[in-house]
């Protein structure tokens, strides 16, 4: 690991060096006004004809080497209190695509434009506002520089306006971004700023720096400079409070007790301490608006990772969450208000007290944050009260790199008279990550070593480091794991423990001129796992083909070979069928494909098969989508996993089938409503979940939930199928947003 860090510093001298003599940075001045301005998205005060924009994009999709086809055009101005700016998106006609009216849309696939705003101008962490040809906004932030997609998150909102205009040829929209939104130095003199645009018209994606295709489009390693005109001194203090109120009734028909009918009452509340630090309250959080997860068919033998959906984790969740990799996370805010009950040994919802949160910019180099909260405990499930509390931070070292460091301790309360399983009185982590990267993330990389502390256990140790090297011609990732056998971070994401592993990946990438194919990449990747004690126990090795066409289809072959050592009893079908035996080994080649067409079109559609060999015997399916788009109010998709099992150990075939239809409607850019479907025949049930939700005012809600869950299979040798009501709520929920 010393040997790696050397390395790391000696190629950020030496890289960042060279790319500075290279680096060329445009740059624009934002202008001061007094004049009113009527956020209706016509460009008719004559403050936008005064101001100079920022202007000659090019493309960053076909081609990233020319001008734009379709121009862009921005203008900003500032009275002190609001950052004004006025937008012009030229195009070849008047064919815009819209996906719907709902806020915080997905830029792929449609027109739009977003503006990435690194009030710090660290490029680091950026806040970033988007807005189409209907005025439909979105909002959110870029974390760690913004490298891969991970660090791209919806999760912040805040009060802004903005509104569009479409005409011949082109469309025009206008945003007021309140100072007090924002964390920001003061005085600034200038910010870093980002864009792109997408344009269905032209089939391009284009950017106001100049991006590499080998880059992701929100990437902050090519900025401009946003400089003032005057000196930005306004204070960013503000206080917000988010109280709500909910209703509802949950009924469970299987162990038939009587409906549970519940009022509950609570809030945030958001206070900035600083120009960069903000205080987040919560008292008695409640999470029933928050929609279900999407199913997946489960054919693995570890935990399977599921997002974390609620909003009070969300708002800055890159800080705390982001130490270690995805599956050595040491702190996952989905385990905060989850129990064990101990008389089904299956994890419940537990309710959260409240909790605190401070986060955010302590000066230019250095990020803190601090989170506690507090659970309550259930005597009848034997789920103790539990304290949770997180400590991180971060200091930003040379252009683009930083180093952090975590502490996490779970405490429990109380556990005297609860009748519990085996609960550790404390679980505590400590840890420290450093990330590298370069300029223009020719090189990046990151390690870490983090430790866990519980009680009668000595110190146990994870550790891991990548390394990638990302040019236009070759990548190549080097990556490894290490996680001690007594390592146990109970409010992280850890599903495999006892192992060293290594996942080499390397790509060969081309940009052929031509109508047909835009670029192509030749891809080998080895994953392998060892046990200390034993040897190797996984291996997947794969070679594959894939690229993007130039109508913007997608498309991924890969041949591959997987070893797998077992040693537990495992059906692999998860269907509860019979299980291989423990202590044996299995080799098996297999075929996997991805094909995704074009998402500006009204009928879109993916497809991803498996032929091949599985485990003794063979297995055939596929995933796919797809979806119809009725413009511009919404959509009907329909996702599906199919799989069919032929394994010698198995009295028969089995299959598995998952299938999700959804339909989402927007009534306005404040109404919308979504119906939710999904059958997994993996554990027999099929989920409904209706929503409709009217925006009333800036940030605030009235949200009507509607749950079913249904008892779905065979029943008798007979083949009847069930129907079965399990549980049933409804839920009524609103929320208001009060700046003080």
């Amino acid at each position: 690991m010393r040997l790696l860090i050397v390395l790391l510093l000696l190629l950020s001298v030496s890289t960042s060096w060279s790319q500075t003599a290279i680096f060329q940075k445009k740059s624009f001045t934002v202008g001061t006004t007094n004049e009113g301005i009527q956020i209706d998205g016509v460009l008719d005060e004559g403050v936008w004809s005064k101001l100079t924009p920022a202007k000659d994009f090019v493309q960053y999709f076909p081609s990233d080497s020319i001008p734009a086809k379709a121009q862009t055009e921005i203008y900003m101005c500032t009275d002190q209190k609001n950052l004004y700016i006025g937008i012009k998106c030229y195009a070849a006609g008047n064919d815009w695509i819209v996906n719907s009216l709902r806020r915080d849309y997905r830029a792929g696939g449609a027109d739009n434009i977003t503006l990435l705003f690194d009030t710090f101008d660290d490029g680091t962490n950026a806040l970033y506002f988007g807005i189409n040809p209907e005025g439909v906004r979105r909002e959110g932030i870029i974390s760690n520089g913004g490298n891969v997609l991970r660090d791209f998150s919806t999760s912040w909102d805040n009060k802004w306006k903005g509104e569009a205009q479409k005409y011949d040829g082109y469309y025009t929209a206008e945003l007021e971004i309140p100072f007090s939104t924002l964390r920001y130095p003061t005085p600034s003199k200038k910010w870093g700023f980002s864009c792109y645009r997408f344009d269905s018209q032209s089939n391009e994606i284009s950017t106001h720096s100049r991006v590499p295709r080998n880059q992701i489009v929100f990437t902050l390693a090519y900025p401009a400079e946003m400089i003032w005109e005057e000196e930005l001194t306004t204070k960013s203090s503000a206080v917000s409070l988010i109280p709500f109120v909910s209703s509802g009734v949950n009924k469970d028909f299987e162990d038939d007790t009587p409906s549970d009918t519940f009022f509950e009452a609570g809030g945030d509340a958001k206070i900035a301490l600083s120009p960069g630090l903000n205080l987040d309250l919560t008292v008695n959080p409640d999470f029933s608006q928050v929609e279900v997860d999407e199913q997946i068919t489960n054919l693995d033998r570890f935990e399977i990772f599921f997002p974390e959906r609620r909003q009070f984790f969300l708002e800055n969740a890159d800080l705390f969450g982001q130490f270690g990799f995805a599956n050595i996370n040491p702190f996952f805010s989905r385990r905060i208000g989850v129990g064990e009950d101990v008389r089904t040994e299956e994890l419940v919802q537990n309710r959260i007290y409240g909790g605190l949160r401070i986060s955010g910019k302590l000066d230019p180099n250095t990020r803190i944050g601090f989170l506690n909260m507090q659970t309550a405990s259930s005597q009848e499930q034997g789920i103790p009260s539990v304290n949770y509390g997180v400590a991180v931070a971060q200091r930003k070292l040379w252009t683009r790199s930083n180093i952090g460091f975590i502490a996490v301790n779970r405490q429990v309360a109380d556990i005297d008279g609860l009748d519990t399983l085996d609960i550790n009185r404390y679980n505590r982590m400590a840890g420290i990550d450093f990330n590298y990267a370069t300029r223009d993330n020719t090189w990046s990389g990151k390690t870490f070593v983090h430790g866990t502390f519980t009680p009668d256990t000595d110190i146990a140790i994870a550790q891991g480091s990548t390394l990638n090297y990302n040019t236009r011609k070759f990548g190549v990732l080097w990556s490894h794991e290490y996680v001690d056998e007594d390592y146990n971070a109970e409010v992280g994401f850890v599903p495999r423990t006892n192992y060293f592993r290594i996942n080499p990946v390397t790509e060969l990438r081309y940009y052929p001129q031509n109508e047909f194919m835009n670029n192509h990449t030749y891809r080998a990747e080895a994953d392998v796992f060892w046990r200390p004690e034993f040897g190797k126990t996984d291996h997947f090795f794969s070679i594959g083909w894939g690229g993007e066409l130039a109508e913007r289809a997608t498309f991924q072959f890969n041949l591959n070979h997987n070893y797998v050592y077992l040693f537990d009893p495992f059906d692999p079908t998860g269907t509860d069928s019979l299980e291989l035996d423990a202590d044996q080994d299995f080799s098996y080649f297999s075929f996997t494909g991805n094909f995704r067409s074009d998402r500006r079109k009204a009928f879109s559609w993916s497809l991803s098969p498996y032929i091949g060999e599985y485990f003794n015997g063979w297995r055939y399916g596929t995933r796919g989508s797809f979806t119809i788009r009725y413009q511009p109010r919404g959509s009907f998709s329909l996702n599906y996993a199919v799989n069919y099992f032929d394994l010698p150990h198995l009295d028969g075939g089995r299959e598995t089938f998952l299938i999700s239809p959804r339909v989402d409607y927007t009534f306005s850019k404040s109404v919308f409503t979504s119906l939710f479907v999904q059958y997994n025949s993996q554990s027999d049930n099929t989920n409904i979940n209706a929503r409709i939700q009217w925006r009333f005012a800036p940030v605030s809600d009235l949200i009507l939930v509607y749950t079913d869950n249904f008892l779905t299979g065979e029943v008798d040798p007979l083949d009847r199928f069930a129907f079965d009501v399990r549980t049933r709520s409804i839920v009524l929920k609103v929320t208001y947003w009060l700046n003080l």
